[in-house]
This record gives C-alpha cells, sequence and structure tokens, in this order.
C-alpha cells in the first residue's frame, strides 16, 4: 500500500488544471477555468477548475472533486491506481508500507483488474520478445526496421512481437498464475476443445498496443508478416470489458499534449500512419483503427480540440463513405478541414518521402474545407448532367444542416452560394428540408427507442421536499456547514454582553451554536464534517475546506466541492463589467443572521414534530401530555422572540421592512 508520505507528497505537487486539462480543454475564465464536461453531452461549459483551490466541479452531474478523484471518475481507476497515475506523471517515487503490502495481496482482485494487468503482462512480453528473443529481432524488429522507423519511436509506441510458437504466450501467462478463464476473456488467447494447452490468438504477428487515455494497455492490433497465409492481414483484441473500439483512438494517449498544445487534430485511419506522422515530428494525430468513426472517439477529440483535419489516402475507394464522419464530426461542432494525399500515397508513406517542415506545409496549404472537399469528389464525374449536379449540391447543403451554430451554418450557405452560382434563399429553403428529414429520422429513431424500453414510473419527491419543516431546517444546516468549509478559519469581531471585543474563527461560532442548541444533525455528511472539525479542534487545528476535499468518501467530497465553488463560479461577470458583490464580503452579518435563521427554523421544525406527540398521549398519559404542551409553548414564544429579533414574518413568509 502507498505510504502516508507519499500521499501527502502527490496532492501537495499535482495540479488539477494540468491533469484535467489533458482531458478537458480548458479556458480561462477570471480566476478558475472552464470547459465542457467530459462526462455529459453538453454545448455550454458548466465544467469549472479552480486553480487556487486545486478542485473541479461538474455542474451538469453534479461530480467534484480533486486532481485524483478527476482520475478515478473519467478513468475508472482505483484510489491506489489514480495516485501511482498521477506519481508517474510528476515524476514522484511510491513509497510502499512493506507490512500492508502483504495485507492487500490477499485481497482478491476483480476481473478487470485482472484484464488490466493481464494485459501490462502481454504487452511486457511482446516488447521483451521483440528486443531480445533471436526470432523477434530477426523478424517482428527486422520490419519495423524496413519501415523505417527508429529506435525511440518503435519504443514510444511500444511496438512488439509474438512469436511462431502457437500457445508461446499462453505458456507464459499460465506459468505466472493467470488462469485459463482471464486470459480467454482478455482475448489474448483460445481454447478449442481439441487445443487444451490453447492458442495465442497473435502469433507470428508484430504487436500494436492499443492505450487508453491515460495510458494503460486495453488491448492490441496485430499485423502478419507472410503473404501466403489465407488469414486477416490486421487482426484486433476482441471487445472485452476493458476495451471497446469505438471509445478508443489510437495514438491518443501520446498525442494528447501535442493535439491540445496545436489546438489541431490530424485524424487518419491506421496504425503505421500515426507511427509515421510521429516520427518526421508531427505528433498531433491519431486513427480510428480502422472501424468507421464513433460519436465517442469525436468526443475523446472534443476534449482537446475542435479543429479537425482528416488526412485520406489519394487512391483511397471508400472516400465516398468518409461523408458520414463529416457530418458526425459537424454534428459534434467539430471545424474540419479534408487533405487528399497524391493518388498512390498515403500518410505514411508520404510522411517518410518528406521532411517535416514541407508535410506540415502540405497539410497547412492544401487541405480543403468539407464544402470544397465533398463538390471535388462529387462533381469528379458527373460531367455536365444537371441532374447529377442538383443531387450533389444537396449532398451538400445536408452536410450544412449538421452544423450546430447557426452563423456558421449561414457562412457555409454563402460559401455555397458563392460556388454554385446560386441565389441563398433557395440553398436557405433546401436547408430547412434536410433539417426537417433529419429531424423527422431522429424522431423516428426516439420513437422506436421509446417502444422498446420499459415505461417510466413517477417517482415520489424526496422527503425533505415534501415537508417544508423538514426542508428549510436542512437548507440552513446545510448553509450553516457550508459557511464552515468556505470561511472556517475567518477571524471574526464580536462583543459580548458587557460590550467587551472579542475574536472568534467563523468554525468556533458556528460549532458554538451547534453544540449550545444540542442540536442533531439531520444529514449524515454534516455530522462526519463535524465529529472531524472538533477533533481538530481538540489537536489545536482549524479543518475547513481545503482538509475535507482530499477526504476519500465521494459523498464529503461533493458536499465540500459544492461549498467552495457555488454555482455563481459559472459565469464570468468580469468579462460584461458587471461587478456583483462576492459571497462572503458581509461575512460577519451573514453568520450572524443565518445562525439566528438557523435556531428559527429548527424550532419550527421542533414545535411540529413535538405535536406529533401529542396525539399518543392525549387519553394514556396526562402529565406526559401537559409536558408537552408546556415544550410546544415554550418553543412557540422562543420562535416569536427570534422572528422579531430577525424581522422575520412568519405569517407573510418574507423579511419584514428594516429599520435600520
Amino acid at each position: 500500500m502507498i505510504s502516508k508520505q507519499t500521499i501527502d507528497k502527490i496532492f501537495s505537487t499535482i495540479r488539477v488544471e494540468e491533469i484535467v486539462g489533458e482531458y478537458v480543454q480548458l479556458k480561462r475564465a477570471g480566476s478558475n477555468y472552464k470547459g465542457l464536461s467530459p462526462f455529459h453531452d453538453e454545448k455550454t461549459p458548466s465544467f469549472v477548475v479552480s486553480a487556487s483551490k486545486q478542485i473541479w466541479k461538474d455542474f451538469s452531474t453534479g461530480k467534484g472533486g480533486t486532481a485524483i478523484s478527476f482520475l478515478m471518475e473519467i478513468e475508472n481507476f482505483t484510489y491506489p491506481e489514480a495516485l501511482r497515475h498521477a506519481a508517474k506523471k510528476y515524476g514522484i517515487e511510491i513509497e510502499e508500507d512493506q507490512r500492508e503490502i502483504s495485507e492487500e495481496a490477499k485481497n482478491a482482485q476483480t476481473e478487470k483488474d485482472l484484464l488490466y494487468k493481464i494485459h501490462e503482462v502481454a504487452n511486457t512480453y511482446f516488447q521483451e520478445i521483440l528486443w531480445d528473443d533471436q526470432e523477434g529481432r530477426s523478424i517482428g524488429l527486422s520490419y519495423f526496421k524496413e519501415r523505417e522507423l527508429r529506435d525511440d519511436i518503435i519504443k514510444k509506441f511500444q511496438l512488439g512481437y509474438s512469436p511462431e510458437k502457437k500457445n508461446a504466450f499462453t505458456a507464459y501467462a499460465l506459468e505466472k498464475g493467470y488462469n485459463k478463464e482471464i486470459l480467454e476473456k482478455s482475448g489474448l488467447s483460445i481454447f478449442p476443445e481439441n487445443t487444451p494447452a490453447g492458442v495465442d490468438r497473435f502469433r507470428e504477428r508484430v504487436i500494436f498496443p492499443i492505450h487508453s487515455f491515460s495510458g494503460r494497455v486495453l488491448g492490441f492490433g496485430a499485423r502478419i508478416l507472410k503473404n501466403n497465409v489465407k488469414t486477416a492481414k490486421y487482426l484486433n483484441s476482441p471487445e472485452t470489458e476493458i476495451y471497446h473500439k469505438s471509445n478508443v483512438l489510437y495514438g491518443l494517449n501520446q498525442s494528447k499534449q501535442a493535439i491540445s498544445r496545436k489546438n489541431a487534430c490530424l485524424l487518419v485511419e491506421g496504425y503505421m500512419d500515426v507511427i509515421s506522422l510521429h516520427m518526421s515530428g508531427i505528433e498531433n494525430v491519431v486513427a480510428s483503427s480502422g472501424t468507421s468513426l464513433t460519436t465517442e472517439q469525436i468526443k475523446l477529440i472534443k476534449r482537446l480540440t475542435e479543429n479537425v483535419t482528416i488526412l485520406f489516402d489519394g487512391d483511397n475507394a471508400g472516400i465516398k463513405a468518409s461523408f458520414r464522419s463529416i457530418d458526425m464530426l459537424l454534428t459534434e461542432g467539430m471545424n474540419i478541414r479534408v487533405l487528399l494525399f497524391p493518388d498512390g500515397d498515403d500518410p505514411d508513406s508520404f510522411a517518410r518521402k518528406h521532411p517535416q517542415e514541407y508535410v506540415e506545409k502540405y497539410i497547412e496549404n492544401e487541405a480543403m474545407d468539407f464544402i470544397d472537399f465533398k463538390a471535388e469528389i462529387l462533381l469528379r464525374d458527373i460531367g455536365n448532367d444537371p441532374i447529377k449536379k442538383a443531387e450533389a449540391i444537396r449532398d451538400i447543403v445536408k452536410s450544412v444542416s449538421f452544423v450546430q451554430n447557426a452563423l456558421k451554418r449561414e457562412v457555409y450557405l454563402k460559401e455555397v452560394s458563392n460556388k454554385f452560382g446560386l441565389s441563398e434563399q433557395s440553398l436557405f429553403n433546401e436547408l430547412d428540408v434536410q433539417k426537417q428529414i433529419t429531424q423527422n429520422q431522429t424522431h423516428h429513431v426516439q420513437q422506436q427507442k421509446e417502444k422498446a424500453a420499459p415505461k417510466m414510473e413517477i417517482v415520489p419527491l424526496d422527503k425533505e421536499k415534501e415537508d417544508p419543516f423538514l426542508y428549510d431546517v436542512l437548507f440552513m444546516e446545510n448553509k450553516l456547514v457550508d459557511h464552515m468549509l468556505m470561511f472556517g478559519d475567518i477571524i471574526l469581531k464580536r462583543k459580548n454582553e458587557q460590550n467587551e471585543e472579542y475574536e472568534i474563527t467563523v468554525i468556533e461560532e458556528i460549532l458554538h451554536h451547534f453544540e449550545e442548541e444540542q442540536y442533531t444533525f439531520l444529514v449524515r455528511e454534516n455530522e462526519i464534517i463535524i465529529n472531524q472539525v472538533r477533533e481538530g479542534i481538540q489537536k489545536d487545528e482549524l479543518r475547513s475546506g481545503n482538509f475535507f476535499v482530499s477526504f476519500m468518501d465521494e459523498e464529503i467530497t461533493t458536499k465540500v466541492v459544492d461549498a467552495l465553488i457555488p454555482l455563481d463560479e459559472l459565469e464570468n461577470w468580469a468579462s460584461r463589467n458587471i461587478y456583483p458583490p462576492n459571497y462572503g464580503d458581509k461575512l460577519a452579518d451573514q453568520i450572524q443572521g443565518d445562525v439566528l435563521l438557523h435556531k428559527y427554523r429548527y424550532i419550527d421544525y421542533l414545535i411540529r414534530e413535538t405535536a406529533k406527540e401529542l396525539d399518543q398521549y392525549s387519553s394514556t398519559d396526562e402529565v406526559k401530555y401537559y409536558e408537552l404542551i408546556k415544550k410546544i409553548t415554550l418553543l412557540k414564544q422562543a420562535s416569536i422572540r427570534l422572528s422579531n429579533i430577525i424581522e422575520y414574518s412568519p405569517i407573510k413568509g418574507i423579511y419584514v421592512d428594516r429599520k435600520r
């Protein structure tokens, strides 16, 4: 287990804006950063990162926390995995508590953990065979050298080789203690009935490991080197619990920093296209790995940039099929350019033929917007046929209909109008037709889904929302705890009954209020926080928001982040020359008023709860009954006194006009 000293060092070193920035395109907004939620499909940014507080908040889903909790959420890491990933990124050496490791080793591993581990083992094995085994060097390494790959590039992409022996890796993994079931579920091994010893799926192939965004090996692509074998040239891992090819882009882990830095992504088809471009110095490139581009893959790119250039082989017969990818990219709000390489070239061969500067300039100068690209392809062979020309223009307008931004749509239509000499009105009419067709298709698909889905049941309101008395006291309880988290160590100046000045922290004043009332907390998270605060005071330390941020209790972390990043921080008012009062500007008055209002709400709640008991004792215990009547009377008197102090009208339900 990772030592506490190492965990403290990790938390003190890592930067939430840097870790989140690898997954989300962040833009400065006042003192914070903002971006689109990586957990929820949205058009308007609702994801906030506070560099000063080292926390993040996703207002669209309600999630929030530290850099470590972000890694756990987005990568499905366990807590130790997230810590190890962050430590590796920042070059922090992990110190282990040796006594606890043996205990940890006794815990049963989950199937997903084992799948990740067996892929790590396989990745290391394939690389060792490539570099250290005679067969690996003479066949696998020789192939990569023929493709002119440098050693550093081979190691950067962790390329490997699986030997000819049909169960070489399977036997190796079994000897390491992995069972047949996990080998079969990983897709690395196959166990036919007539071959109980198993067969390696990727035998006699060079290996291309497929990494997650953070660098974990999820699966493999493998290329056969023999030409006379009747089998697929490329073979990929099957779908597993950790590998879903529609959710992965090859090379994204190695390219994400360059994509973010250049604010542009090159999209290619194959593994070697990515690798060759990297070798030439062009690193902002990913591949869809032979699969049709998916919405999930586009969203991975959109975390880093909205600018995509698609690179196609010059003689690619499937170019027209790529039109679907263009429409999908436009739907997701991407800015698209397309490049066709000269006949006989693909990104791999072109990058190997020319120096980096030439390739970069060629991409920059020759890439077209999607309108010119589609026009070139669609009009290439139609001659002067007016019907086919009209169909081609309709196809282009159909793509424009997928553009979500109204201003961009109008600009694109003007471009089509100028290109083909058509009136803008006729194109806008056609755009409306295409949008209607798309909406009808979407509506039909949605109806089919609704028919197949079970009917929704009406879910009752939360108990506290049904009960206004409970809701009011919960609201004020949460508000006071939020004050402690946000402003806990701030010192307030007060006067005692003798009009003598004294100083007290926000934490101490609110805690004194809770203890004076012998208040029973109604929210579990609040009780945990208060107990920690009390413990801190006993140890002569004030535990406010930052102390609780790294608490490994999701509900506590969420509550703390809610307090530290209020909804107002979504808006950058200063950019519009609007300067509203800051939360906490009049803290002393606010704390005093909220403490009194909490007392008032809590008394109302106690009156209602006590009144419920009256019926139980009205005919069975006269003494108890009159005790309860007396208690209610005293509580009502206290309520009236408080309403006068805070100038609140329980009848009108509003604050009355204040005299001061």
